[in-house]
């Protein structure tokens, strides 16, 4: 018999129970038979866990937990001071002249303008925006299918279902052409499609002969496009980082195993300012550094330790000389130069982002419009009270101090949202909540009556549940779209038309 914790029972004489304390574990025998419900009463008694902070002291719970309210407890603030680094004075002489020393005020989006409710079919995996146009938000989901959605127009829906067998893991624009979407899949392929046809190729097939068990069936997590050599980069669960050329839409050279083998690589990232850094993280509880002009196995540059596994890890937008970075200890961990010490992380705020199973991964994102490179958005697991209703709100954390900025929520969306993504021009906050897609603005821009005609809410695919006994696939997702009780003269609900092409096509509703 075991327990949640890394202790087990070897017989009746030996049931004990664990004194935890923030460093160690240490067992206490009671010598004697004693009755498990017993044992278990002491057990939980002492074994009182918070969550979000992940420290084992007595009386100390989730709950209680300061962090709960002050996230920037304990985390010491970015310093304010001329660098003595040679390296980081040369960067910022010659790389920052761009970047304002005066912090702006935040311009937070903290009400839902427009959404689509069941815009997918299983549960959503990532989100981009077009590059140039500033209307188009691209969303990939469970099921390998790829949205396009122009939020200008809410009740237009296009969704190409044609591409990918299984999850769609990550997308990326192609940098040369504004119509092309790279993505990576599950099944083992890197396509490129071209968004006003849905037509797409398959530009590497890890899987060629098919399904040959779990021990041989690859899948590609992580992805970027480094537009200067011209390849896009993706990375499988085996520890594995491939090379494919854009312009020969074909691998080049062998596969590179950057991380520990047979671990997950979930996350890939080109450096703005340099593109030879590559910034990878994975399963095996780091996040390392690469320079693309030597890739090859064990030269990592630098390796950032984690305590957990990482979900994301991202150089800072403009200057690329920090590092932002997601962990399931519920850290957010922040380096504030590449040129400096690497060792230990300038800050670690404690963040709620651990989850179980049936979720997309939590990670923390830049906004990419800020001067100052301090603020990043994430959804947060555990919920609030807010007014007899439980909502998981989304988290807008200043990464220089830990100060909670701002926590958006709509009291008619009380999922998780844990996919999300800030434009890179506009003061707009795009979030995939299950199926679900919404469109955040500043509300303070309208006043209320403006706020009541722009919000325009359009529920899709009100057929598309199978009635009856659901399968197994259906109970692997957080489906709670019919909480979603969005009310007002602008909701309309657009019947689901049946599917002909599996969504090749443009489907109008």
């Amino acid at each position: 018999m075991s327990l949640s914790f890394p202790f087990f029972f070897h017989s009746i004489t030996e049931l004990g129970i664990l004194q935890i304390t923030r460093s160690a574990i240490f067992p206490v025998y009671f010598g004697s038979c004693i009755s498990l419900q017993v044992i278990f009463r002491r057990f939980y008694s002492i074994c009182v866990v918070c969550c979000l902070c992940v420290f084992y002291i007595e009386g100390h719970t989730t709950m209680t937990c300061p962090h709960r309210v002050t996230t920037e407890l304990g985390v010491i603030p970015a310093p304010h001071k001329n660098t003595q680094n040679l390296v980081e004075f040369i960067f910022e002489r010659q790389l920052r002249p761009g970047i304002t020393s005066i912090k702006p005020a935040y311009v937070i989006p903290d009400q839902v303008n427009c959404a689509a409710i069941r815009y997918h079919s299983r549960r959503i995996t990532c989100l981009e925006f077009h590059p140039t146009n500033n209307h188009i938000l691209l969303s990939g989901d469970k099921k390998g299918q790829l949205g396009v959605w122009d939020f200008a127009k809410v009740h237009e829906k296009t969704v190409y279902g044609n591409i990918h067998s299984c999850i769609l893991n990550n997308m990326r624009l192609s940098p040369a052409n504004d119509g092309t979407i790279y993505a990576a899949s599950s099944d083992g392929t890197i396509s490129c499609t071209d968004l006003e046809t849905g037509i797409s190729s398959s530009l590497m097939n890890l899987n060629p002969d098919g399904w040959q068990g779990p021990r041989s069936w690859r899948m590609l997590y992580g992805m970027d496009i480094n537009s200067e050599k011209g390849v896009v980069l993706v990375a499988d669960n085996f520890g594995f980082l491939y090379l494919v050329d854009t312009r020969s839409n074909s691998q080049t050279g062998k596969a590179i195993l950057i991380h520990k083998k047979g671990s997950k690589v979930v996350s890939l990232h080109c450096n703005p300012v340099q593109p030879d850094l590559l910034l990878s993280c994975g399963n095996d509880h780091f996040a390392r550094l690469w320079d693309m002009r030597r890739l090859e196995a064990g030269s990592a540059l630098c390796n950032l330790e984690h305590r957990r596994v990482v979900n994301s890890a991202y150089f800072s937008p403009l200057s690329g000389s920090k590092i932002l970075s997601t962990s399931q200890d519920n850290r957010l961990r922040i380096w504030d130069s590449i040129f400096g010490n690497l060792d230990s992380p300038s800050r670690e705020i404690v963040h709620s982002h651990d989850f179980n199973r049936h979720l997309t991964p939590f990670r923390a994102e830049w906004d990419p419009k800020d001067p100052s490179e301090s603020l990043a958005v994430i959804g947060r697991y555990i919920s609030e009270n807010y007014n007899g209703t439980a909502l998981h709100p989304i988290d807008f954390v200043d990464i220089n101090t830990g100060q909670l900025v701002a926590e958006v929520m709509d009291p008619n969306i009380t999922t998780i949202s844990p996919v999300n993504k800030l434009h890179p021009r506009d003061d707009v906050l795009a979030s995939g909540s299950s199926r679900s897609l919404f469109i955040w603005r500043p509300k303070e821009k309208y006043d209320v009556a403006e706020q009541l005609d722009m919000r325009k809410i359009v529920v899709f695919g009100g057929d598309e549940k199978k009635r009856g006994k659901k399968s197994r696939d259906e109970y692997d997702d957080d489906s709670d779209d019919e909480k979603f009780n969005f009310k007002g003269k602008n909701v309309k609900a657009k019947k689901s038309e049946k599917e002909t092409t599996r969504y090749s096509r443009k489907v109008k509703r």
